[in-house]
This record gives structure tokens, C-alpha cells and sequence, in this order.
């Protein structure tokens, strides 16, 4: 891979050889961010658990004010790689120093707001939800769809990945006929995709690939990512298939979430009452021990904080300060390995490339996280309450699409938006549990829950 054929204005569902027109106010990538903020599937992201329950007296984030701040981070991540890349290369033509120096932020920014567009509700749970339900399946229902669908099909469910379904909602258009989905850059669509595998090749550790991890496309868009692939010069893994390099620009993306993952998730415990400000503290002040800038060292950082009253004000600070600070190291890490990610061989995330030093910190931030915030009560009561409701849903409606002469059946699939078509034809099953899938992984936690009510007979639903 070479950084001048990494970026494209080429968008899904274009004509291959469809002139970009000129926009005097905004180029093709800031474009594709406002397509991704003002769309329904992103607004819907406001009613979706992070890892705290919604709602509460006391705000914490929501999975559209996470994709926000994990934006803000991505532009600065790309800002800062794209004038290091364009300063490297100054004989470069002007498009491509352009393209570095003021459109990566965009692409960036954009790929980093969509980049849990596709989660379900429920946070995490609602993926291993769908997962378990497609895994534990039974009898005749299990029969008919093992029947149906071809393995990497079935792994499409079975391996359900958040990140492989914001792909789908970002390029399928679904019933209508305009065909492109949101019609975003393949630039911005590659930057997405942190896990460039099928559903059948992913979830494999141990081919020690960071790109089989999880997965990052299902059956459906397979083709849609050989096109991006082969038009950014993106090659394949030798002796796989369906496995890709990443994308350089895909480090960016994962390092602006890792980052903010981390330090907000603390923050929504310490306003939560979960943990204290001198937690809060020992777990990041230690980063800026060794700082020879005098405004990055933990002498200054201290004195600042001594001036604060609030402990809230105190925990902003310190988070605008470390995400500062790992901006600036993630940047200075992504050129250092500027070789290794050209020749799609990092097998690691940027945050695992820190100096021994920051990455024990990092990993106590880890291990702390999980067995104190991860496993709080409220946490995984919302988690067994996504596995429920999602399970329940599941149940219903693909029971309903199995049997489709029931008269409770044909109530069901009324139920079901018509953007997400429904055949009455046995050889459309993959197509039809995909529509299921769409149906239900779109919901908000609340309309999940509501929904599940009422068919289930809790609630019974008034007239309006």
C-alpha cells in the first residue's frame, strides 16, 4: 500500500467513472460526515446503552454522545498523522498534501462517528444476545435454517459483530431502490472497518491476525468490501480467505475510541458514585510521571488541580489532559510504524505499541475496569435484561417467519418495518433473518423493550 492511492472521493452505489463535483464548502469527506450525523440509524444512538443503564438522574454517556466525543478525538488523530504525512512527503503532488493536511480529520471524524452505528441495543450484551440465540437454536427451527444457509451465512449470526453491521447499514439500502445505502466515500467506509474478514474467517485468535479477531463484513457485503479493497489497493492476507490487511487509517479510528473508552467510562463511575476522585487519579495521573514538557509533567498537573474545587471539574481536567497527551503519542507511534502499516503486517493496535511503561498503566486501566465497572450490578442487570428482551424478540418473530401460514405469524411480520422486507419464499431464509436482525439490532433499548411487552403479553398496548 502507498499513502497516494489510500484515498478515494469515489462513493458506493456511484458509476465507476462519476466526476466528483465541486463543493466550494465542503469536500467530499466532510460530506460523508454530515450524511453519518444526520441520519436516523445515528440518532437512534442516543437511546443505546454504553455501559451504564439508561436513563438515570444522573447523565452518564449514551452510545451517540460516546460516538461524539470518539469524533472530536478521531479529527485530532488524523489532523496530526495527516500533516506529519504531507510534511514527509512535501514533493507529493498538491492534491495528495491536501488530501493530508486538511481531509484526513474528516475521514477520520466520520468513519470514528459511525463506528457503532451498528450495534444492537443493550451495549455489548446485545450482540452476544443474537449470538447466543442463533447458536443455542434447536430442533426443527435449527434444521430448517442450518438447511437454508450456507456456513459463512450461518456465522453471520452465529458470530453477529457489531463493527460488520455498521458496514451493512452504512451501504445496504434496504427496500428502497437507490442502490449505496448512505452513498459514503470507499475512504472513509475503509477506515471503518477494523476487522477486514468474513463471519466464518473471523473470531480466530490465533492466527495471531489483528483482522481475524472479530469480523468486519457479512456474506451480503462481502462484495461490497473486495470493491474498496481492490480500488485502495488493500491486499489480501495470503492463505486466508475473506481476510484483508487493515487499512492504515483504520488505526486512527480504533486508537480515538480506545482512548476515550477508557478514560470515560471512569468518568461516568466517579459521577455515578462507583468510584472516587482518588481513584480517578491514581489511575491516570502516573501517565504524565515521566513528561519532560512542563505543561505535560504531573508537578504542573497537580498544582492545576489543587485549584479546583469540584471533583467533577477535577476529573474533566485530568481526562481533556490525557486525551491530549495520548493524541500526541498515538500520532508519534502511527509514523514510527509508518512501515509496517503500509505493508499491513501491524498486528497490534496502537495502543499496544506505548512503551512497556505506559502500557502496564494501560492495562491496569483495563483489568480495574472490568472487575469494577464492567461487573458493577447495574451493569450486568441491563446485560441479562438484553439477553432476555433480545432473545425473546428473536424468538418471536423468526418463529414467525418459519411458519408464516400462523395467524399469529402474519400479526408478527406486520410488526416488522417495511424497509426490512419479508418474502413468504423458503429459498429467501438468509435474506428474511437478515431483515429480523435489521429490524431488531436498529432498535433503541426503550423501543426494544416496549416491543418486547407487548407482544409477549406484559403491556398490553392502548388504542391511539
Amino acid at each position: 500500500m502507498n499513502w497516494a492511492s489510500l484515498y478515494t472521493t469515489q462513493r458506493t452505489g456511484d458509476a465507476e467513472r462519476k466526476n466528483t463535483g465541486n463543493d466550494l464548502v465542503r469536500n467530499s469527506f466532510l460530506r460523508d460526515y454530515d450524511r453519518i450525523i444526520f441520519s436516523s440509524a445515528f440518532r437512534r444512538l442516543q437511546n443505546k446503552t454504553q455501559v451504564f443503564p439508561l436513563p438515570g438522574a444522573i447523565f452518564v454517556h449514551n452510545r451517540l454522545t460516546h460516538s461524539l466525543e470518539v469524533a472530536s478525538v478521531g479529527r485530532s488523530l488524523g489532523k496530526a498523522a495527516g500533516e506529519r504525512i504531507a510534511a514527509k512527503y512535501s514533493n507529493e503532488s498538491e492534491g495528495f498534501r491536501e488530501f493530508y493536511r486538511h481531509e484526513l480529520p474528516y475521514v477520520i471524524a466520520s468513519a470514528c462517528l459511525a463506528h457503532d452505528i451498528g450495534n444492537p441495543p443493550f451495549g455489548h450484551s446485545g450482540e452476544d444476545a443474537i449470538r447466543a440465540f442463533f447458536n443455542g437454536l434447536e430442533g426443527d427451527m435449527r434444521s430448517r435454517i442450518h438447511d437454508s444457509l450456507n456456513e459463512n451465512q450461518r456465522k453471520d449470526f452465529e458470530n453477529f459483530e457489531g463493527n460488520s453491521n455498521a458496514l451493512r447499514v452504512l451501504t445496504n439500502s434496504f427496500n428502497e431502490p437507490e442502490p449505496g445505502g448512505y452513498k459514503l466515500t470507499y475512504t472513509t467506509l475503509s477506515a471503518l472497518v477494523k476487522y477486514p474478514c468474513s463471519s466464518s474467517a473471523g473470531f480466530n485468535k490465533k492466527t495471531g491476525l489483528i483482522a481475524t479477531k472479530k469480523s468486519g463484513f457479512f456474506d451480503s457485503e462481502k462484495d461490497t468490501y473486495r470493491k474498496i479493497a481492490g480500488l485502495l489497493g488493500i491486499p489480501f492476507k495470503e492463505g486466508y480467505d475473506d481476510v484483508y490487511a487493515r487499512h492504515p487509517f483504520v488505526y486512527l479510528t480504533e486508537a480515538a475510541d480506545d482512548i476515550c473508552y477508557r478514560v470515560i467510562d471512569l468518568e461516568d463511575a466517579h459521577r455515578l458514585h462507583i468510584i472516587s476522585i482518588e481513584t480517578f487519579m491514581d489511575m491516570f495521573l502516573p501517565f504524565f510521571e515521566n513528561e519532560k514538557e512542563v505543561y505535560n509533567s504531573r508537578t504542573y498537573i497537580e498544582k492545576k488541580l489543587a485549584n479546583i474545587n469540584d471533583d467533577n471539574q477535577k476529573v474533566q481536567y485530568i481526562r481533556a489532559r490525557w486525551i491530549g497527551l495520548m493524541i500526541d503519542k498515538m500520532s508519534n507511534l502511527f509514523m514510527e510504524h509508518e512501515e509496517e502499516l503500509l505493508n499491513g503486517t501491524l498486528e497490534k493496535d496502537l495502543l499496544k505499541c506505548l512503551p512497556a511503561e505506559d502500557h502496564k498503566l494501560i492495562d491496569r486501566i483495563n483489568d480495574f475496569s472490568v472487575k469494577h465497572i464492567y461487573n458493577y450490578k447495574a451493569v450486568v442487570e441491563i446485560e441479562i435484561a438484553g439477553y432476555n428482551v433480545i432473545g425473546g424478540l428473536l424468538k418471536e418473530f423468526v418463529h414467525a417467519i418459519l411458519h408464516p401460514g400462523l395467524p399469529k405469524s402474519g400479526k408478527l411480520i406486520k410488526l416488522v418495518s417495511p424497509q426490512f422486507p419479508i418474502s413468504k419464499d423458503e429459498n429467501d431464509m438468509y435474506k428474511n433473518i437478515q431483515s429480523l436482525v435489521d429490524f431488531i439490532a436498529g432498535m433503541t433499548d426503550l423501543y426494544a423493550i416496549d416491543i418486547y411487552r407487548k407482544i409477549t403479553g406484559i403491556t398490553i398496548p392502548e388504542i391511539r
